[in-house]
């Protein structure tokens, strides 16, 4: 497999589930907190926390502290720049 492929076989992991979207999806408006994806997704926290461990491991969302708080936001460049090489293979493919 190709490196592009092992990325996009990663990234699949992380958004193949409808929680981790909705999390992904709430983190489009900004960064937040474990206890603010809970009230936005309506789940758990054990369910948050452990949905966030994927998502952190398949490089889709990083996380930073802010003193007692940990912030959670997306990868948007990692994304971006995953996306934008699939594009183009797919380019090249169709055109090759």
């Amino acid at each position: 497999m190709t490196d592009l492929c092992n990325e996009i076989e990663k990234f699949g992991k992380g958004m193949g589930n409808s929680s981790r979207y909705r999390i992904v999806e709430a983190l489009f408006k900004g960064p937040k907190t474990v206890g603010e994806l809970v009230k936005a997704v309506k789940q758990s926290q054990p369910a948050v926390s452990q949905h966030l461990k994927t998502l952190k491991s398949c490089d889709i969302v990083v996380d930073e502290r802010k003193g007692q708080e940990v912030m959670y936001s997306l990868n948007s460049s990692y994304v971006l720049n995953l996306l934008k090489s699939l594009a183009g293979e797919i380019s090249r493919k169709s055109h090759g």
